[in-house]
């Protein structure tokens, strides 16, 4: 069996597959049977390669800067060169010749180049979330994909193809060309005249656009999805709560009645609403707390931060305090729970309309991974993917504060009106189980809120009705909906039992915590000797993926600590209705899509070394379950 060539980890030039055009590469491996080289290139991708396909780098004589003739008297613009015909000069009807026979080497020479350029755009490289070649980001709108131009003649019915190629393919064609720039210049110039639609003539031509373009994947069932979605989660939300407060919320009783929209409405609750928001917005620019810097941006900038959650959290729970004595009625935060709920919907779709009218006028660079370019599905998901005003981040100032705190404060609102409604004199078990679980839960994401930062909605969401309704609205009102459902609905809990949901709830969180915590801790210093022990996959970004530890368990373990914390949190409510395990099994739902997302980004991020990965962790978020 012959023997190989190139050792692993050689630096090397590896011929593009379907061109001529050698890339640096680095040897990653060889398979002796195949005889193939698998090979890395700049951008990450990863491909086999045969070994006459693979050529050393001394092979390749670097491309001399300036003009292509060698005599330095035959320079444009010396003034030694003299204007006599030289006797070694050859005469001027060689020279047309010569010119016509390099015309006729350039056609060729951009023919192969088109058929070069039009290759890589069928390979899948194992890139960030914006695919890279050598080193410069592929854009993906709809300008940026080759566009075939088909021309008729409606008398000759005469039919011609031509393709307007994108500056960036061109970029690609030509980095490590080893023509004569003059070449290239002339390249460029037979590319801009062969772009020009003749339409002179008697018999013009009648031209017809046909746009093949590679549709963007959109996820939440594309746009009808996301249509119906937005139009669907308002009225699902009320339709919840005004379950809730039926004396039997049983699914036979549904629809409930509905109030009138009048009765909806209330100018001083969205006032107050609105006060708590800005409120919030006032904590939030404080200069307290640490600042930290964010994930790489495509650009390769990164935005910072200003850690100072927890002290909101504590300036709002001083001024709750402070509430009890100026005798102000928390209990009319109740009393106007829908109103409330309304307020807060419009606030999320007037800030909703003000982030995509923002958005048309953002760079490029600033857009989500995730935007489309369609209207409708990019005012879902959000068109861009940090918007600030000056240093005040919304989506990240929206992702914690208004919307998490208010939900522990609306909590302690439902304590106080259970013990109204009911004739307490202390609230029910029930109840202080449900306030304190979700309080540990609130105050464990203030205080780690540094790890937000690394999630999906903020590096790869962009913020739109998505996120600022699930944000403002959703997390608020539906996450308090155990405590909502226990005012009007008394479930008396044995001290046994309870002890049982404590040890599910404790359970759940050690999960949760540790797993977070050894993810954050190896994303931000991989070398820590603390975590020497834990084994690893390289991939072909230069990161590494976690196969021991918590990560070697299942895929995602925080999700699995999640969605036994939030089975947790529905137990005190019993068992005589299905409603108050509605937030189990939304989260449930919404955890597994969340990880079949997170599964599609990865495999196209990281490729060959992901699928080794899930051969090593099999399960996703359940042990034993696929």
């Amino acid at each position: 069996m012959p023997g190989r060539k190139f050792a692993d980890g050689e630096v090397v030039r590896g011929r593009w597959p379907g061109s001529s055009l050698y890339y640096e590469v680095e040897i990653l491996s060889h398979d002796s049977k195949s005889q193939l080289y698998t090979v890395k290139y700049k951008d990450g991708t990863e491909l086999e390669l045969k070994e006459s396909d693979i050529k050393p780098l001394t092979s390749f004589r670097p491309r001399k800067s300036g003009s292509a003739s060698s005599s330095p008297s035959r320079r444009r613009g010396s003034r030694s060169r003299s204007r006599s015909r030289s006797p070694g000069r050859p005469p001027k009807i060689s020279r047309r010749s010569a010119s016509a026979s390099h015309q006729a080497d350039i056609k060729e020479a951009r023919k192969e180049v088109l058929e070069v350029k039009l290759t890589p755009l069928v390979l899948k490289p194992f890139g960030n979330s914006i695919n890279r070649y050598n080193g410069e980001p592929e854009r993906t709108g709809k300008n940026d994909i080759p566009h075939k131009n088909t021309q008729v003649d409606a008398g000759l019915f005469s039919l011609q193809e031509k393709f307007h190629l994108p500056q960036e393919s061109s970029y690609l064609s030509t980095q490590y060309s080893l023509r004569p720039r003059r070449e290239e210049i002339k390249l460029k110039e037979i590319d801009a005249k062969e772009e020009k639609i003749v339409t002179e003539g008697p018999m013009s031509l009648r031209t017809f656009e046909v746009t093949t373009t590679q549709p963007k994947e959109l996820e939440f069932g594309g746009v009808p999805g996301v249509f119906l979605i937005m139009l669907g989660l308002p009225v699902f939300l009320f339709l919840l709560l005004l379950m809730c407060k039926q004396k039997e919320p049983s699914l036979l009783n549904f629809p409930p009645p509905l109030p009138a929209v009048s009765d909806l409405w209330d100018t001083r609750v969205f006032g107050i609403y609105l006060l708590w928001f800005f409120l919030q917005a006032l904590f939030y620019l404080l200069p307290i707390g640490k600042v930290v810097e964010g994930t790489p941006l495509t650009d390769g900038r990164r935005l910072k931060y200003r850690l100072n959650g927890f002290y909101a959290f504590i300036l709002t729970s001083g001024l709750v305090g402070a509430s009890f004595l100026w005798k102000i009625e928390l209990y009319y935060v109740y009393n106007h729970f829908l109103q409330f709920a309304l307020a807060a919907t419009v606030l999320a779709v007037v800030l909703s309309i003000y982030l995509c009218a923002r958005a048309l006028k953002a760079p490029r660079d600033a857009l989500s991974p995730a935007s489309s370019g369609n209207a409708i599905y990019d005012f879902f998901i959000g068109r861009e993917l940090n918007p600030r005003i000056g240093t005040f981040d919304l989506k990240f100032f929206c992702e914690l504060r208004p919307g998490l705190i208010g939900w522990v404060v609306i909590n302690l609102v439902l304590l106080l009106a259970e013990m109204k409604v009911q004739n307490r004199a202390f609230p029910s078990l029930a109840m202080i189980l449900v306030n304190s679980f979700q309080l540990l839960y609130v105050v464990d994401a203030l205080w780690n809120e540094e790890a937000v930062l690394t999630t999906m909605d903020i590096i790869h969401d962009g913020f739109g009705f998505m996120l600022a309704f699930g944000d403002l609205v959703w997390v608020p009102f539906i996450y308090s909906l155990q405590a909502f459902y226990l005012v009007t609905h008394p479930n008396e809990l044995s001290w046994p039992a309870a002890s049982l949901i404590v040890a599910l709830k404790l359970c759940g969180f050690i999960i949760f915590r540790c797993a977070n915590s050894q993810k954050n801790a190896f994303r931000r210093n991989p070398n820590d000797p603390k975590l020497a022990h834990l084994k690893t996959i390289h991939t072909s970004t230069g990161k590494n993926l976690l196969v021991s530890g918590w990560w070697g368990f299942v895929r995602h373990p925080n999700y699995l600590g999640d969605i036994i914390m939030a089975l947790a949190w529905s137990l005190p409510c019993g068992f005589s209705h299905i409603l108050p395990y509605f937030y189990v099994i939304y989260f449930t739902v919404l955890l597994v899509h969340r990880e079949a997302r997170d599964e599609h980004h990865c495999r196209k991020k990281y490729g060959l070394a992901w699928e080794k990965y899930c051969q090593r962790v099999p399960y996703r978020i359940f042990p034993h379950v696929y």
